[in-house]
């Protein structure tokens, strides 16, 4: 089992910036691919970033250029950083991992951008 704790949410103005991690445990050992994905009231939870072990990264185009996924293999931690937020960032914020074709969840870190 994997478990995934998430940090570094919180209260921003708009055009503010948040830096958010990931710290995985557990059996990491199976990790490959590990993401964000943001739910927003309402809405449905959709992808933000991902990033394999290898550094390659997708990111959802709403955030392409203001938004950067990162990871330290050492630490087991993935990063977010959130430049230029919008009101429209607002959601909760999941952290993601894939360990042999299955998905493991954080339980997710409130991001509020005050217009």
């Amino acid at each position: 089992q994997v478990q995934l704790v998430e940090s570094g949410g919180g209260l921003v103005q708009a055009g503010g910036s948040l830096r958010l991690s990931c710290a995985a445990s557990g059996s990491i050992f199976g990790i490959n691919a590990m993401g964000w994905y943001r739910q927003a009231p309402g809405k449905q939870r959709e992808l933000v970033a991902t990033i394999t072990s290898g550094g390659r990264t997708n990111y959802a185009d709403s955030v392409k250029g203001r938004f950067t996924i990162s990871r330290d293999n050492a630490k087991n931690t993935v990063y977010l950083q959130t430049n230029g937020l919008k009101p429209e960032d607002t959601a909760v914020y999941y952290c993601n991992a894939n360990s042999f074709g299955h998905a493991h969840w954080g339980q997710g870190t409130q991001v509020t951008v005050s217009s």
